[in-house]
C-alpha cells in the first residue's frame, strides 16, 4: 500500500468518491505519489497533479463540489511548506500599489484571444445573471441589465467603472442608459480592446490605479475588482469611492466573496491564476464602509456563477482545437481545473458572489432589488 493512500480513500470516501470507481465524479489515479503529495500539499498538490497528469475525473466540478460540501478539504493540515505559502500575506500588503499591476500582466494582458474564444460577445469576465434563460450572452445581458436598474442609471449620468475590464459593461451602459462612462483598468490588453469594443461611444478609457482616480460621479460600479484590492486596502478603496461618489449617489460593488474571513487566498489559484488575490468577507466589507457609505442591499448570486464557469469550460473546450497552437496540453489542464474546481466551490457554497448596494449618508433610499 502507497504512503497515504488508505487514508485519501478514506476521506474521498465520506463524499461518496471512489478512486478508480466507475462514477463521474469518481478519481482515476494515474500516478500513485498523488496520495502523499495532496497530504503534504492540499489543493497546491492536487491542482498541480491535475495539471501533470497524475489524475483525471470526468466530472472534476462534481468531484470538487463533493468534497467542499462537507468541507473534506480542512481535515486535511498539510504541511509546513504549504502552510508558509500564507505568510507573506500575513506580513506585507501583496496589493501594493507598486505590485497592484502584477495581475494584470499575469492574468489578464494573457491573450484577448484566449478570453474572447470562451466568453459572451459583451466579454463580460463576472458572473452572470441566468434569470429565465440558460443561454450565457443572454445571462451576462441580464446581468447589466440588473446592475443598471440598481445604479438607477438614466440619461446624462456620470459613471465610474472601476476595473472596466474589456469595456463590456461601459460600453452596454452608454447604449442602453444615454450615460458617458470613465471605466478605469491597468490591464494594458484589456484597455486596447475596450476602446476598439467602445468607439464612438461617451467611453473614456484610463490606464489608472483606483488609489488615483480624480472626479465625480453620480454612479460608480466596480465588478469582478474588488477581488484584487486585499484586506489591507479595503478601506482605501471605500474612502475613493466616498471621495469619487456625488451626495446623493450610487454605488455598486459587485464581488466573488468568503464565507469566512481571511487574509489570503487558495494558494493553486494564487500561483496559477490571480497572483495576490483575496476574497472578502461580509463583516470585511462591512468594516471598510463603515462610517463611510450605507449599505442599501445586498444581493447573493453565488448559484449563478457555478452556470457561468460551466458555459466558460464548455465554450473554453469547444476553442482548444484552435488555441492549441498557442497553449500546451498542461495550460489545457490548468485552464479546466481553473474553471471546473470554481464552479464546485459555488455549487458547494463556499464561496459567493454578492452585489451591494451603498448610498452616502443623507441620500434617499434607491428602489434597488428588483
Amino acid at each position: 500500500m502507497v504512503k497515504g493512500e488508505n487514508f485519501f480513500k478514506e476521506v474521498l470516501s465520506c463524499a461518496g468518491v471512489t478512486v478508480n470507481g466507475r462514477n463521474s465524479w469518481d478519481i482515476r489515479v494515474n500516478d500513485n505519489r498523488l496520495y502523499a503529495r495532496v497530504l503534504r500539499e492540499k489543493n497546491m498538490g492536487l491542482g498541480e497533479a491535475y495539471m501533470e497528469g497524475w489524475w483525471d475525473c470526468g466530472r472534476l466540478d462534481e468531484f470538487i463540489f463533493r468534497v467542499l460540501r462537507l468541507r473534506l478539504d480542512e481535515i486535511v493540515k498539510g504541511g509546513l511548506l504549504y502552510l508558509l505559502r500564507f505568510l507573506p500575506s500575513l506580513l506585507f500588503n501583496l496589493q501594493s500599489k507598486s505590485r497592484a499591476r502584477m495581475i494584470a500582466e499575469r492574468h489578464y494582458d494573457l491573450d484577448n484571444d484566449l478570453f474572447v474564444s470562451f466568453l459572451d460577445p459583451y466579454n463580460q469576465y463576472s458572473c452572470a445573471y441566468f434569470d429565465g434563460t440558460e443561454d450565457l450572452g443572454q445571462a451576462q445581458i441580464n446581468k447589466m441589465n440588473l446592475i443598471c436598474r440598481k445604479l438607477n442609471l438614466s440619461p446624462g449620468d456620470r459613471v465610474l467603472d472601476i476595473g472596466c475590464g474589456w469595456g463590456g459593461f461601459s460600453r452596454y451602459a452608454a447604449e442602453h442608459c444615454g450615460c458617458s462612462v470613465t471605466g478605469v483598468n491597468i490591464s494594458q490588453e484589456q484597455l486596447r480592446f475596450a476602446g476598439e469594443f467602445c468607439k464612438g461611444l461617451p467611453v473614456t478609457l484610463l490606464d489608472c490605479d483606483y488609489r488615483k482616480i480624480q472626479g465625480t460621479f453620480n454612479k460608480i460600479v466596480s465588478v469582478g475588482m474588488f477581488e484584487h484590492v486585499g484586506q489591507r486596502n479595503y478601506r482605501e478603496f471605500m474612502e475613493v469611492v466616498n471621495r469619487c461618489l456625488d451626495g446623493d449617489g450610487i454605488f455598486l460593488l459587485h464581488t466573488i466573496g468568503s464565507n469566512e474571513s481571511s487574509v489570503n487566498c487558495d494558494p493553486w489559484i494564487n500561483k496559477y491564476i490571480f497572483p495576490n488575490g483575496m476574497l472578502p468577507s461580509v463583516a470585511q466589507i462591512g468594516r471598510a464602509s463603515e462610517g463611510l457609505l450605507n449599505m442599501e442591499d445586498w444581493h447573493n448570486l453565488g448559484p449563478h456563477y457555478d452556470k457561468t464557469l460551466m458555459a466558460w469550460n464548455e465554450n473554453f473546450q469547444k476553442a482548444w482545437d484552435r488555441l492549441k497552437g498557442k497553449y500546451d496540453e498542461e495550460f489545457k489542464r490548468m485552464w479546466e481545473y481553473y474553471l471546473l474546481s470554481c464552479a464546485g466551490a459555488f455549487r458547494a457554497r463556499s464561496i459567493q458572489v454578492w452585489q451591494v448596494v451603498f448610498t452616502k449618508s443623507g441620500s434617499v433610499q434607491p428602489a434597488c432589488r428588483f
